[in-house]
């Protein structure tokens, strides 16, 4: 991963934009020799985004599970037709 100073973001934003699309590798910013932010390509932070979403469904779905809160095969198909009347 490569790591840039926040100054020389600010000095070569250009340069470091067109690194990031080329290379899609994610460029951490440092400030005062902290990690400040993480600087992603678009289309990975879009992707990293729905791939949470869907572990975060994953995860409502095994709690309802967990609860009892789920249904059989055959309950959830009554309530479905239920639902499509």
């Amino acid at each position: 991963m490569k790591v840039e100073l926040v100054t020389n973001l600010k000095r070569q934003a250009t340069k470091i934009l067109a690194d990031l699309h080329l290379s899609k590798e994610p460029v951490l910013i440092t400030e005062h020799g902290k990690p400040s932010a993480y600087l992603v390509d678009v289309q990975d932070y879009e992707f990293m985004q729905r791939r949470l979403e869907l572990l975060e469904g994953l995860s409502r779905g095994e709690r309802a599970v967990l609860e009892g809160r789920s249904y059989s095969q055959r309950e959830a198909r009554e309530k479905m037709s239920q639902w499509l009347k």
